[in-house]
């Protein structure tokens, strides 16, 4: 099996709907900052993921893998506003298959990261094609239109065979 680390995603802390101090609030120094807060079991299970495989139990047989993954989230690295898409990955597997949850794990690392649609792509497919090796590997990510642009990125690794 292949395990591959994924890097940590800091997490902020949430806005409290504490009083301000003009209420009795206690003292900004009271208050306990972003290191100190305790992730919650979501956040944790993100930051300590990593892309884990199993072995292909048709290594001698093409077959097609899709997995649609409607949630995915990013920043606009330049911006800061949230990104929305769909990523759809279609692979043949080589001697890996890719789990689903460690695969839903490290997507959603990608929650708070700044970064642009086409290092997304590029940067998800190196990622899985290193933890996975597959024969093919294609992976398109629909993003959201926002202010009236639309972009869909296509990036794809390897040679497919005919199933």
């Amino acid at each position: 099996m292949l395990q591959r680390p994924v890097t940590s995603v800091a997490v902020p802390s949430a806005p409290s709907a504490s009083p301000t101090p003009a209420e009795g609030a206690p003292p900004a120094s009271a208050a306990p900052d972003a290191a100190t807060v305790t992730p919650r079991y979501g956040e944790r299970a993100i930051a300590e993921a990593q892309l884990i495989c199993f072995d292909n139990p048709r290594p001698g047989r093409p077959f097609d893998v899709s997995i649609e993954l409607p949630e995915f989230t990013c920043n606009c690295p330049f911006s800061g506003y949230p990104d929305f898409a769909v990523l759809r990955l279609l692979y043949q597997p080589g001697p890996r298959v890719l789990e689903l949850k460690a695969l839903k794990l490290y997507v959603n690392s990608y929650r708070d990261r700044a970064i642009s649609h086409e290092e997304v792509a590029n940067r998800i497919l190196d990622d899985l094609v290193a933890a996975a090796d597959p024969t093919w590997m294609e992976l398109v990510a629909d993003f959201n239109p926002r202010g009236n642009v639309h972009t869909v990125v296509r990036v794809s690794h390897g040679l497919r065979q005919s199933c």
